[in-house]
């Protein structure tokens, strides 16, 4: 990306369109006026991508890249306020350190600074095209004033303007590899301007951290030549200051636009004291010596310690960008269940994270490698892969065999190890082949792929082969899950009836949904019992729980009601009898239940009732009534319980819903107003075909995409025989 220079401020970027540049200076402009028109002093803006699934950030106001490339491209789910900010289609706010650790702990541990920010979304014409955010120095007020929110709602309002001409006008802006900056001119004398900064000025830092005036001096005492300091950071240049503790206070000064200092023992023996004092341009930077070395915590300050430097000038420490990553994808993958959703998180952090195109995860199944999730790649690209024998020379079968991983920067290096393999025809220009490595174990391979040559810093490489450790422990669990999941619904599928019985004169459908969290597998069931040519038994029934146990108890049941209606299909004798099994049967599972004896020939039922959820009713002319029935306890609370019957009209054109409580009952729902929707879409779509009417109730009941109970649903119409 190029840099502007004192006398050209406008934006450059490497791989810019053609027909864009005007709109790109037009959007610099307006962002290089935000230190003026809000006095922030660091921002940027977001634009979606093409395909609408992620966030690139296009430009920067003050933010270097170094704190941005962390958030150069997120996905909208990112917990990041912008990506908030864009969801909700309003301002979001963060008034210093403690709201912000507290509403986003991920992004406070990697930027541990005192500042404020804000964030607000890029609308026009009810299209929103991204995301513009602001940081203000600590000392600004905890809350923005009403003119400050004024000027940011025409600063939005101004940018989205830009973007969305630019759009209309069939050269829409997109981000390239870098972004851009919207520098403001560089003053054209840095040593004056430092000195206006300073009582005393020594040295000048820009945003970058690079020293763009150093005064002799400051050179003697930090024992170089102003030459070779110049366009250098400190903690480059100077070994003795490459300790992380020293960057720390470089980056907390320029995001909490407040002046900081700290102390360094310039070997052997010489203490120096830096205060750096940030500016919108830059930081001023006076040294000076101390004659005495301060105690370790003395007067709130600590004095730096020497370090070796690590070789070829590598940083040996991990940047708060690549921490964010490793905090965030571990935190994330905590939450996963399946492989499925191991991957899904895996695609979402790692790709926009690390500039890739594609994503790959492989792993090791009966002596070969399969293929258990991807995103990025074109249809069908990924399928030459699955089914690798291991003895094949791969790069893929390599990682999976040896826990090293491998990286290619370019196709060329791929080809000189591997120069007839198809991961070369896989359209992708470098690759990160990370073993995934569970408990001493190797599992797979998760294969980051770049759509350009990428170079991988000791940094990333680093922050790679650690997250492969993450995704393979995530990765097992997930597995045995799947595992165990898989072995409870075998069990409550062979439990529930495959299709019901036809019955002449009745037509009927069910619905069964397993909960959202946990095994996804309980107590739920229903069942149509033909007892003998004019009579037929229905039933519906829940267990208490949702586990392997529940489902199990609820076979029981079934078959047992099922038993008990052939022999005498009363409703008071099945509930008693089922009651006392369980009684009998020494579980502390309770469970209710509902029983519909219906005589075919007369049109009408016997319902009995042991504390379940009430029955809806339409009658032939549409009208919709709870039924209400006398009701009995539910089972297994006392043994002796009598169960008292409500008698049914089943004339022709009559539908009745049975249900379990998953389909009224949610946290923190309302159970009146459940029922009154549940009735209300009865009323309004109770004429149609039983399956219409089944998706209709199902579809007002699943509205929370954390359902904390299982949805059983039966309807029952009575229609000529």
């Amino acid at each position: 990306m190029g840099t502007p220079g004192p006398a050209s401020p406008r934006p450059g970027r490497e791989d810019a369109e053609p027909g864009t540049t005007a709109d790109l200076d037009a959007l610099a402009r307006i962002l290089r006026g935000v230190p003026d028109r809000l006095d922030a002093h660091l921002g940027g803006v977001y634009l979606l991508s093409e395909d609408g699934e992620l966030l690139d950030l296009l430009m920067t106001l003050g933010a270097v890249r170094q704190f941005t490339r962390p958030w150069q491209r997120m996905g909208l789910t990112a917990p990041i306020p912008v990506a908030d900010a864009l969801r909700k289609g309003d301002v979001v706010w963060i008034g210093g350190a403690q709201e912000l650790a507290r509403r986003y702990p991920r992004v406070a541990v990697a930027l541990p600074y005192a500042f404020n920010l804000v964030a607000t979304p890029l609308v026009e014409e009810r299209t929103t095209y991204g995301v513009v955010f602001l940081i203000w120095p600590a000392a600004h007020p905890a809350e923005l004033s009403s003119g400050e929110r004024a000027r940011l709602s025409e600063l939005a309002a101004q940018l989205a303007a830009v973007v969305s001409g630019a759009a209309r006008a069939g050269r829409p802006l997109r981000a390239g590899s870098r972004p851009l900056k919207a520098e403001r001119a560089r003053p054209l004398d840095p040593l004056g301007a430092m000195l206006d900064r300073l009582p005393q000025g020594l040295c000048g830092m820009d945003l970058d951290g690079r020293l763009d005036a150093v005064t002799p001096i400051a050179a003697a005492l930090l024992g170089e030549p102003v030459e070779r300091l110049l366009g250098e950071r400190p903690w480059s240049a100077l070994p003795w200051l490459r300790d992380p503790v020293y960057e720390f206070h470089y980056r907390a000064a320029v995001f909490s636009g407040e002046a900081t200092s700290f102390l360094a023992l310039r070997p052997p023996d010489r203490w120096l004291t830096f205060h750096l004092h940030p500016g919108a341009g830059g930081l001023s930077v006076r040294i000076t010596p101390t004659e005495v070395a301060p105690q370790e915590g003395a007067a709130g300050e600590r004095p730096g310690r020497p370090v070796a430097a690590p070789p070829d000038g590598q940083v040996a420490h991990p940047r708060p960008g690549a921490l964010y990553h490793i905090l965030h994808l571990a935190s994330a993958l905590t939450e996963a269940i399946g492989v499925q959703d191991v991957v899904t998180m895996v695609s979402d952090q790692i790709v926009p994270a690390f500039g890739g195109q594609a994503v790959a995860v492989l792993m090791v199944e009966g002596g070969r490698l399969r293929i258990v999730g991807h995103r990025g790649y074109a249809a069908g690209v990924v399928d030459q892969f699955d089914g690798t024998d291991l003895s094949e020379p791969t790069p893929g079968v390599q990682t999976s065999t040896n826990p090293v991983p491998t990286f290619f920067e370019t196709r060329a290096e791929l080809e000189r190890l591997y120069p007839d393999r198809q991961e070369t025809q896989d359209g992708m220009a470098a690759w990160a082949y990370l073993p995934l490595v569970s408990s001493g174990r190797l599992i797979g391979t998760c294969v980051l792929a770049f759509a350009r040559p990428h170079h991988f810093s000791v940094e990333e490489r680093a922050v790679l082969t650690s997250l492969g450790g993450l995704i393979a422990q995530a990765l097992d669990r997930a597995r045995l899950y799947d595992t165990k999941l898989d072995l409870a619904h075998g069990l409550q599928d062979s439990l529930l009836p495959q299709e019901l019985p036809e019955v002449p004169g009745l037509q009927t459908t069910a619905r069964y949904l397993p909960c959202t969290e946990g095994m996804e597998v309980g107590g739920d069931f229903y069942d149509l019992i033909r007892v003998d040519e004019d009579t037929a038994a229905i039933v519906i029934g829940d267990i208490q729980g949702h586990n392997v146990n529940a489902a199990a108890l609820m076979g029981q049941v079934r078959t047992a009601v099922r038993a008990f209606a052939t022999v005498d299909p009363d409703p008071g004798v099945v509930l008693a009898r089922t009651n006392r099994l369980l009684a009998d049967l020494d579980t502390t599972l309770i469970a209710s239940c509902a029983y519909l004896q219906v005589d075919l020939r007369r049109r009408e039922g016997k319902l009995g009732d042991a504390g379940h959820p009430v029955p809806l009713l339409r009658d032939p002319q549409g009208r919709v009534r709870l039924l209400e029935p006398f009701s009995g306890l539910v089972f297994n609370v006392e043994r002796t319980a009598a169960y008292p019957l409500t008698k049914v009209d089943l004339a022709v054109g009559t539908t009745l819903v049975l249900y379990t409580d998953g389909l009224i009952e949610a946290p923190g729902a309302d159970l009146d107003r459940a029922l009154a929707g549940l009735a209300d879409v009865l009323t309004r779509h109770g004429g149609e075909p039983l399956e219409q009417l089944a998706d209709a109730l199902v579809d007002q009941a699943v509205q929370s995409e954390h359902r904390t109970d299982d949805i059983a649903l039966l309807l029952v119409r009575s229609v000529p025989r």
